[in-house]
């Protein structure tokens, strides 16, 4: 038997800060993180920028699949059950004389590329997206002879806007955590610049983030509304963003130009975004702590292991660490642990 994970576009972009990647080579960036961060050793394939395999398995997060040598599906499961797969195989080539546990495998403590220097977070409001506001497509033109793509632009709309015409638009500048940059408060806030062709009004067609002084540096998304009127244009618009940027290591920083054309089709393979409040989170030191404090935050542990989104973490769900204190956090010993639960634990955690 060969097993391998399959690496598909994010169902969940700016989970750990991360966003969707815009080339093959990102992608397989994202890939070695992964790799680095969980300890695995089962190969991870990946998907094509157009996401074939994704649709072809049925556009799910988190699906499983058996399929024989001969490339027959023999089990299509539309969410991973690591015990109901452990069963399947041993129907199909039978018991193994030894079996492992995720407790038996520890992840690594440091990941290669965390900042040598603490990067401020959530110190930028959010701007709360429309109600029911998809994400559309957008089409990054990157500069292949200066600079990578360090910012992602994420542009949301509710169905007013996608499918009538008319409606609030929401863009979001994302800086990608695997380009390890910052922004410079030192410097000009990034501005942004939209053309349109006639016959589409947008207000504004321009602006500024505002000036942040809580902090020399940042990692926060920069985000603005602007409402639009198409008339009955379906033509897309341009976006032009200008900023400053700084390496994580304090080596460099640089002004920055990026392109990007938004489209008025839902992008079905943009993932949805969860738990927007307090900013963006960072991979690095602390990263699932509360500002200021010590204690683990419990809302950012929950949304890392509820992979059904139950709201609870079941043992199924718990990894690593996670995983090895669940009986101890499992304090009503239902089978899942809650937001409460998780509190209570770290709570007398820091009191002992």
């Amino acid at each position: 038997m060969a097993f391998f994970y399959v690496y598909k576009s994010l169902a969940h972009p700016e989970k750990d800060g991360y966003v969707q990647p815009v080339s093959l080579e990102e992608r397989l960036t994202h890939i070695a993180r992964a790799r680095e961060e969980y300890g695995t050793r089962i190969p991870w394939l990946a998907d094509s920028m157009s996401n074939d395999l994704k649709h072809a398995f049925g556009d799910r997060n988190n699906s499983e699949f058996v399929i024989s040598p001969e490339g027959k599906v023999l089990i299509a499961r539309t969410w991973s059950s690591p015990e109901q797969l452990r069963k399947d195989l041993e129907g199909l080539v039978g018991k193994a004389e030894t079996t492992s546990d995720p407790s038996d495998f520890a992840k690594p403590t440091s990941v290669t590329g965390e900042p040598t220097k603490e990067i401020a977070r959530g110190v930028v409001p959010r701007v709360p997206r429309p109600s029911g506001a998809e994400a559309l497509t957008v089409i990054a033109h990157p500069n292949e002879k200066e600079n990578p793509l360090y910012l992602k632009l994420r542009a949301e709309a509710p169905p007013s806007l996608s499918r009538q015409g008319k409606g609030p638009l929401h863009i979001g500048f994302h800086l990608d955590p695997i380009h390890r940059v910052h922004w410079n408060n030192l410097a000009a806030p990034l501005t942004f610049e939209i053309t349109a062709p006639g016959g589409i009004t947008l207000t504004p067609s321009s602006g500024e983030a505002a000036k942040v002084t809580e902090s020399e540096a940042d990692a926060d998304p920069r985000e603005f509304l602007v409402e639009v009127d198409r008339g009955s244009s379906d033509e897309p618009i341009e976006l032009t963003v200008n900023y400053f940027a700084c390496d994580d290591d304090d080596q460099w920083c640089k002004a920055v130009t990026q392109r990007f054309t938004i489209e008025w089709t839902v992008d079905r393979d943009a993932g949805r975004v969860q738990n927007r409040g307090g900013g963006s989170q960072r991979p690095g030191p602390g990263m699932n702590r509360r500002p200021g404090g010590n204690m683990p935050d419990p809302s950012r542990i929950l949304s890392r292991f509820d992979t059904n989104e139950d709201g609870n973490i079941s043992k199924e769900e718990a990894t690593g660490p996670m995983a090895r204190r669940f009986d101890q956090m499992d304090a009503d010993d239902n089978g899942v642990v809650t937001k409460e639960e998780l509190t209570a634990a770290f709570e007398a955690r820091k009191g002992g």
